[in-house]
């Protein structure tokens, strides 16, 4: 680990110059409203678990044709991702049936190999950060082979992430992809954070207490959590 860069990045989060995305979706959705005045956006929603899912889907559900998009091999193990993917599911099945959900192949073996140099990385930095954009640019690229206007993830949801770094890499990956938009987001501000822990309860929703890779298991276990 570069102990440099992460001193500079943790300097940063502190810094006055961070963008509010939570007012930066919010004037979005007010400019999607004026200009797809005769049918809804599709938006690819990228989607970790059912707790993170939660209040995403509530926000953008009124704006957008929603389609849930699961792809997280970096969760392990099997049992775990199973049971992260069920409880998507059987949140749906509660709020919005009509909301369907494309999953792909689990392969945690290869999907960890490039992480494994990083293993040592602190939670929340470069191995995090890398696997953000893994998963959010497979992501991506379906929605723009699929015709999706536009594309977000619900990871800014998390008080454990940082929703610079994933508002980054989403600008970053529009370049990929630039026939479907990115939608900027900061789900946990403006109550958001709030109304998923009231989601939670009321739909007793399994909530997981690690990220979800073999290395954030390793770090809260070491935590004696």
């Amino acid at each position: 680990m570069n102990k440099e860069a992460y001193i500079r990045y943790l300097k940063s989060r502190k810094s006055s110059n961070r963008k509010n995305y939570f007012l930066e979706s919010k004037k979005e959705l007010e400019e999607i409203q004026a200009r797809f005045k005769d049918r809804k956006p599709r938006l690819l929603l990228h989607a970790c678990c059912a707790v993170c899912a939660s209040f995403p889907l509530e926000f953008l559900h009124d704006f957008f044709e929603l389609t849930v998009f699961f792809n997280n091999s970096n969760i392990w193990p099997k049992q775990e991702y199973d049971r992260r993917l069920q409880e998507l599911y059987r949140y749906l099945s509660e709020t919005d049936p009509s909301i369907p959900v494309i999953t792909v192949p689990y392969d945690n073996e290869s999907y960890m190999k490039p992480l494994e140099p990083m293993k040592d990385d602190p939670e929340g930095f470069g191995r995090c950060f890398y696997c953000y954009a893994v998963r959010m640019n497979q992501a991506y690229a379906w929605s723009e082979e699929h015709d999706f206007d536009y594309f977000t993830t619900v990871m800014s949801i998390s008080r454990q992430k940082d929703s610079q770094k994933i508002n980054e890499i989403g600008r970053s990956l529009s370049r990929l992809h630039p026939r479907t938009a990115y939608f900027y987001s900061d789900f946990k501000k403006g109550g958001g954070a709030i109304r998923q822990r009231e989601l939670v309860e009321e739909h007793h929703l399994y909530r997981q207490d690690y990220c979800g890779c073999i290395y954030s298991r390793r770090d809260q276990d070491d935590k004696g959590i």
